[in-house]
């Protein structure tokens, strides 16, 4: 829809002259702010279809059989013809009601051109296509995946419908653990877009994961509030992957082209945007069998270095030092008792000998062997030499049993 500015100016009072200039504007400016004149299709028959050799522009009039519009269409949207119209031929038109100021002519200006037998829908669809795929919203790049295992999902959809009937159904027999917000709405009828965009806005702070927008099958008419541009910018804007499932397969809505997925039919979406649980449950047995595999590698490989490191602390410990240390020192104590008895036996020996001589030279000894020792007895010397007591001298005789007193004579 196009919006005019300048809206706001008081009309003309009456009695005042106005130049053509004014007027023109004036007539201008209600033209284009008309709600019907600003949004309009007309079918007609072309005549008189030209275009510009410089600048691009199409000028051309439509015609019936009582009465003639001029038309104009800029470059931009003449480069989307696929073919230029020919005279003669049934085409129908949308666009906006104009005046040219400069000639006062009224003109209508064309932003698409569609032979006249494809009907108003048709044309209003193709329309507003070629607009939000100029501004991008049916981009590929930025479409999203669906979330592999969403947890809340949200479904835009008529309560009490078939179609929400085979979605939950399915929903609960692939992941009975996920949960469903259903955000109700009228899906078909006039009131049926401001019910949708309430619907998803609804779920935008509901916080799920993924958004199911759906409806069964039906005709052209029953499925065009999915071509409302309201709803289809409300998709847009979705802040998570949006999926459809309008109609059926052949349907294409406009949503459909904007959502992030596409998915044939309601049921079909509702495939689609959980996993299957078998699948699921393999799954997490395959990687718990991983994990479990993981984990047991990494035991084995922490229980060898741990047993490496305890060999290393016995190799190393103090107290297998110590013990090591104290085998020494009895080895040493046993060596040095041996030598020790080695040497006091030879010291015995030797004392023995010594003993065995001292017993020899002994005077005792002597004695024993009928020897004896005499001494004076005045002045305790052995005698040697009898020179050594004279006469009358006391003596006294050693033996070995006792002493003898006597006398010395003379000497001989």
């Amino acid at each position: 829809m196009r919006h005019a500015s300048g809206i706001g100016r008081p009309a003309p009072r009456m009695y005042q002259a106005l130049s053509v200039s004014e007027l023109n504007n004036y007539l201008r400016e209600l033209l284009e702010t008309n709600p019907l004149l600003s949004d309009v299709w007309v079918e007609g028959e072309i005549s008189e279809f030209k275009r510009h050799a410089a600048s691009g522009h199409c000028y051309f009039s439509l015609k019936d059989s009582q009465a003639l519009l001029r038309a104009v269409m800029w470059r931009s949207a003449a480069a989307r013809l696929g073919a230029l119209p020919q005279p003669g031929e049934a085409v129908l038109v949308h666009g906006y009601v104009s005046i040219y100021p400069q000639r006062g002519d009224l003109q209508l200006y064309a932003d698409m051109l569609l032979p006249a037998g494809v009907g108003v829908l048709h044309a209003r669809f193709e329309e507003l296509k070629a607009r939000l795929a100029a501004e991008g919203l049916f981009n590929l790049e930025r479409k999203r995946p669906l979330p592999a295992r969403p947890r809340r999902i949200g479904i835009v959809t008529a309560p009490q419908s078939a179609a929400l009937h085979d979605m939950l159904t399915i929903l609960g027999r692939r992941c009975p653990l996920v949960e469903v917000l259903v955000a109700p709405c009228l899906v078909q009828g006039e009131r049926a877009p401001d019910s949708i965009v309430a619907a998803l806005t609804s779920l935008f702070q509901a916080e799920v994961d993924v958004i199911i927008v759906a409806r069964g099958g039906g005709s052209l008419e029953d499925l065009w509030s999915f071509n409302d541009e309201a709803v289809a910018r409300a998709v847009f804007a979705s802040p998570v992957p949006v999926i459809t499932g309008v109609g059926h397969e052949t349907d294409t809505t406009i949503v459909d082209l904007v959502a992030d997925r596409r998915a044939p039919t309601p049921s079909a979406a509702a495939e689609l945007v959980v996993p299957d649980l078998p699948e699921l449950l393999a799954e997490v047995a395959g990687a718990r069998a991983r994990l479990d595999a993981a984990v047991s590698a990494i035991l084995a490989l922490r229980r060898s270095q741990v047993a490496e490191a305890s060999r290393f602390v016995e190799r190393h410990a103090p107290l297998r030092r110590l013990d090591r240390e104290r085998q020494q020192v009895d080895d040493l104590l046993r060596r040095l008792e041996r030598s020790v008895s080695a040497a006091v036996q030879l010291r015995s020996v030797a004392l023995a000998g010594l003993a065995g001589r001292l017993q020899i030279l002994s005077p005792r000894a002597t004695l024993a062997r009928g020897y004896a020792v005499a001494r004076r007895a005045d002045t305790g010397q052995v005698l040697t030499d009898p020179l050594q007591a004279p006469p009358t001298t006391p003596l006294t005789i050693t033996l070995r049993d006792g002493e003898l007193r006597a006398t010395a004579d003379e000497a001989g």
